[in-house]
């Protein structure tokens, strides 16, 4: 069951629409913005969908959690059919909940076995088992939406000041987090709609956090914690430069975004003109939908990269990097990826002080591309070399040193990089920028 739902999650197919005439996650659906009113066409964004499905569904669940004996015939439940207590375990995977709205968490199983709600869910301590009518007006009756979830985070989280609140565009950039909510669970930070902007941070509120990036564009983000997943949705034309990653990155629906970083896994869906410059243990996952997706050596550091990566359980071996599976192979399919060939690779470089131990890329490069970096440096130090030894007077020097910057400025602007530099000067002294 968990694997259809993730078959449909990543794949954006219905396998059963035919016979149920609804898709999960349907994509006519609105989802919340970050002002709660219907923004992007993503049901994944909206947790009273979340619960609306599973109320709907709720007894087609409960049904497939049930032993062969007790289902009809036509595989149905009957008044008198029992759900074990195994079942309900396995279902608290999928719900937990609270007793008397506290702030602790419990799994379901444990909430199930509370004596005062025996009575309500049809509990038998002699058939440890729960009466199966009783269990499904039970839960009905106290299902909520998840008031840890991205709604509850967009609504009444705490708004961070991140992003530069400049006039225009950028005023739409709204980041969220829902720390102060959250009991003791991961807790998440959402990023919506940061335009032209660089935005960089090293926080305690991003450790251990769920990440959601979406539509960002023509921007350079870098967060530079240890992180637990990322979701990066909608974005285009920007660069992602992100602290290990416990679990799963995930990019979707992205158009010539860069994403740099250490992490468990890789995902991607529906992107076009990516590179990914990665280190992960397990293959990278190319699910549909993808054009033109380029993949390199993670090619960069700063000072905390190897505690952050210690804390996560990262380490630089083994490195999967090059091996990506095809997940969803279409005709067509063999021109998908590519390894980024090493005359177009160059090393990135974060520009921040932090304290910290590394000083250089953890596992440091394959030899195709060491090799092309080690003669790009020849080149420089011949140039270097050339320009000592060609005698020139010092108005020459002058003279061609503004022709030398002449041309770097051009390039500059040809390439986009002169934004990036640009977006590097601190902003000035009164504008709202706020610790987190």
């Amino acid at each position: 069951f968990l694997l259809f739902l993730y078959v449909q999650q990543v794949n954006k197919v219905s396998l059963r629409t035919s016979l149920i005439g609804e898709e999960w996650p349907s994509p006519r659906t609105k989802s919340p913005s970050l002002t709660g009113k219907s923004a992007s066409e993503n049901k994944n964004w909206n947790d009273q969908d979340h619960r609306a499905f599973v109320q709907s569904h709720l007894s087609d669940m409960l049904e497939l959690l049930l032993e062969p004996e007790q289902l009809t015939a036509s595989s149905h439940s009957t008044h008198s059919s029992l759900v074990s207590y195994e079942a309900i375990c396995a279902l608290s995977f999928l719900i937990e909940g609270t007793v008397n709205k506290s702030r602790t968490v419990h799994p379901l199983h444990e909430l199930a076995l509370w004596q005062p709600c025996h009575e309500q869910n049809g509990y038998s301590k002699v058939s440890r088992a729960f009466s199966f009518p009783k269990l499904e007006s039970w839960l009905r009756s106290c299902l909520t939406t998840n008031p840890f979830g991205m709604t509850a985070c967009l609504k009444s989280g705490k708004k961070l000041a991140w992003a530069q609140q400049v006039e225009g565009t950028t005023r739409r950039a709204k980041i969220a987090c829902n720390t102060r909510v959250v009991p003791e669970v991961f807790p998440m930070v959402i990023m919506s709609q940061v335009y032209k902007q660089t935005l960089a941070k090293s926080s305690d509120t991003l450790v251990g956090a769920h990440v959601r990036i979406h539509r960002c564009n023509e921007s350079f983000i870098y967060l530079l914690s240890p992180l637990r997943s990322v979701t990066i949705e909608k974005c285009r034309n920007s660069t992602f430069v992100l602290g290990p990653v416990q679990a799963s990155v995930h990019v979707h629906s992205c158009d010539n975004v860069k994403v740099i970083v250490v992490c468990h896994r890789l995902c991607l869906s529906s992107t076009a003109g990516c590179t990914f410059y990665i280190l992960t243990p397990t293959q990278p996952l190319i699910l549909s939908g993808n054009q033109a997706v380029s993949f390199a050596p993670f090619h960069t550091h700063y000072p905390m990269l190897e505690d952050h990566m210690a804390q996560v359980g990262l380490a630089t071996l083994p490195n999967y990097w090059d091996s990506p599976m095809l997940v969803c192979k279409e005709s067509g399919d063999t021109s998908v990826f590519r390894l980024l060939p090493p005359s177009d690779f160059y090393t990135f470089v974060i520009p921040f002080e932090m304290e910290g131990d590394t000083m250089e890329t953890p596992g440091g490069l394959p030899h195709a591309y060491q090799k092309a970096l080690s003669q790009r440096e020849q080149k420089v130090q011949i140039w270097q070399k050339t320009v000592k030894e060609a005698g020139l007077t010092k108005d020459q020097r002058k003279q061609f040193q503004m022709l030398v910057e002449n041309k770097f400025y051009e390039w500059l602007v040809q390439t986009g990089n002169r934004q990036q530099l640009d977006s590097l000067v601190p902003p000035a002294v009164g504008s709202k920028q706020a610790a987190g």
